[in-house]
């Protein structure tokens, strides 16, 4: 619930984050067009962005994961590369390498998809692991080696990046320490009714909705920086600690979070309360992004698997057992 009383969780000098506020209202109003539903997945993906972030987006086929993620960089006026990821892509092929060119008598640099801001790395756990760990460079350290060559990446950088729950054949299933990389995984569920409706509508003529640049990568800069001044009480951050704390010790969880949950939940609920024009973060900001920032850094244990339970239930479960302070 919203905290009615800005006074206890906000004790600083005055700071303004319309400009946070406005630009993500505008985003998430042009990606709109395009894209139908999924209102809390764009602002996720938002926050993502904001706190420098990648995100790891999970449904079946044809729900929109490649046009969403195109349609977000497009309406950010950022640039944006989209990689197939297939069982023979390399390494090389992500990063770039260095060829010879006979005009110039040496060998010059060829830069790879990852020389992007944001990269939609389609079909993640169809590659190797080999070409998955230069993926994990990028993600973790903001650069790439090529040929011992370090090369920073563009600002803000951000991978996107999809999987097919339902198709597990020829797959690489990712490892925990890169799962742990993504800052939130989130699930596309099937539209609903009236949704589909209008998907189809949009698609009558034949002709796509087009978007147009809402910000710059500038803007996106100077908005990372201003949110990470919202404030956040000792309070909530020993309310993220609690929650964290909880999945070390629960009788159904066999692999806990680590504190790097306790900092991904901490950024993403400022970001929260900046897009929504708070200065202050409340524990209803904590506890809309619980599941998204904890769900792939969970392991369950086989009995609660075989008792029906998922992580999502688990971690509601969680939720509602630690006290929200007040």
């Amino acid at each position: 619930m919203e905290t009615p009383n800005k006074a206890k969780y906000y004790d600083r000098e005055e700071l303004n984050v319309e400009p946070i506020r406005e630009i993500a209202q505008e985003v998430l109003s042009e990606v709109s067009r395009v894209i139908v539903g999924y209102g809390d997945i764009l602002q996720q993906l938002f926050i993502a962005l904001l706190v420098n972030g990648h995100v790891l987006l999970e449904g079946v086929p044809g729900l929109g994961k490649t046009v969403m993620a195109k349609t977000f960089a497009k309406t950010l006026g950022i640039s944006f590369r989209r990689v197939q990821f297939t069982p023979d892509l390399l390494p090389a092929d992500i990063t770039g390498t260095k060829i010879f060119d006979q005009n110039e008598g040496a060998f010059v640099l060829q830069k790879g998809p990852l020389f992007a801001n944001i990269v939609l790395a389609d079909e993640i756990n169809r590659s190797a692991p080999k070409t998955q760990a230069a993926l994990l460079e990028a993600m973790a350290e903001r650069q790439i080696t090529i040929e011992g060559e370090t090369l920073p990446l563009e600002k803000p950088f951000m991978v996107v990046a999809t999987e097919n729950p339902v198709e597990m054949e020829g797959t690489y299933p990712l490892p925990e320490a890169q799962l742990d990389r993504f800052i939130m995984k989130l699930w596309l569920e099937y539209p609903e009714k009236e949704e589909e409706v209008d998907i189809m509508r949009r698609q009558i003529s034949g002709d796509s909705p087009s978007v147009e640049a809402i910000t710059s990568g500038e803007e996106l800069l100077a908005a990372q920086r201003l949110m990470n001044m919202v404030y956040i009480d000792d309070r909530i951050l020993k309310y993220i600690r609690d929650i964290v704390l909880k999945t070390r010790n629960h009788p159904q969880i066999s692999l806990g979070c680590g504190p790097r949950a306790s900092l991904v939940l901490m950024k993403c609920s400022k970001a929260r309360a900046a897009i929504l024009g708070r200065v202050y973060v409340t524990p209803d900001d904590v506890r809309s992004l619980v599941v998204p920032a904890l769900n792939h850094r969970i392991l369950l244990k086989p009995e609660a698997e075989l008792e029906g339970l998922d992580v999502k239930t688990v971690i509601n479960n969680i939720i509602e057992d630690i006290p929200i302070p007040i």
